[in-house]
């Protein structure tokens, strides 16, 4: 008769015969461990308690908690990758970083806007472009990336076009962008976020990512927001 191979044998080779190998009690006795009610006593281990879940936290409390940067760049990186193997170019892939970040714009600004309620006793909502664009200058990119924006600029060719200036873009710290790429802008997820703050303040506009590198900066980008013409309409009235 055939002997088992010794990597896939129960028990080693002895005397036992094949009724004590099958049989309960021989195993149990063998085998046999302390129940886990005996171990916590013995070790005095309390019984774990429930883990808070993270719905029942004051969204007022987490206004000033940080986000790790090493896993945020994580999972932005992988959320490009993603993206890039189901796209046809750069400007599809842009296109869907876009969507991305107008998701994620939708969300900040309802937060943000529920903070103010929340906080004042006469919350405040912006119906004109230039306080909203400050706003958005200070208080989104701080919401977001910790830190406000560096600049903002009118164009002095057309009046509906404004940029927000980030010298060091904290999304595009760790990407390496290949040179046959060089024309793709990740913060693309950027100007998602602010067109979806825009729209959501009822100021619509079409928000691109440009990279404007200097010597200084070499990941200097520029978001810039070309207004709909309705809102030009409105600005000249309540001027």
């Amino acid at each position: 008769m055939q002997q088992p191979h010794p990597r896939f044998s129960v028990l080693s080779g002895s005397s036992l015969s094949s009724t004590e190998h099958l049989s309960p009690t021989a195993s149990s006795t063998r085998f046999s461990l302390p129940s886990a009610t005996s171990i916590n006593t013995a070790l005095g281990t309390p019984k774990p308690g429930p883990r808070p879940n993270i719905y029942d936290r004051n969204l007022n409390k987490t206004r000033t908690s940080e986000v790790s940067a090493s896993a945020f760049a994580f999972l932005f990186s992988e959320v490009v990758q993603y993206t890039q193997k189901r796209v046809s170019g750069i400007n599809d892939l842009e296109r869907r970083l876009n969507t991305l970040g107008y998701r994620a714009g939708t969300r900040v600004l309802e937060l943000m806007v529920w903070r103010a309620e929340s906080s004042s006793k006469a919350p405040k909502r912006e119906i004109r472009f230039l306080p909203a664009l400050m706003s958005i200058h200070t208080q989104v990119w701080r919401a977001v990336f910790g830190r406000p924006a560096d600049a903002i600029e009118k164009s002095v060719e057309n009046e509906d076009e404004y940029m927000v200036i980030d010298n060091d873009p904290p999304i595009e710290r760790h990407i390496s962008v290949p040179k046959d790429m060089n024309q793709l802008s990740c913060s693309s997820f950027t100007a998602g976020i602010v067109e979806a703050v825009l729209d959501g303040l009822g100021l619509p506009a079409r928000v691109t990512a440009h990279h404007t590198p200097t010597q200084q900066f070499p990941s200097r980008t520029t978001i810039l927001i070309k207004l709909d013409k309705s809102v030009l309409e409105r600005e000249e009235i309540l001027k």
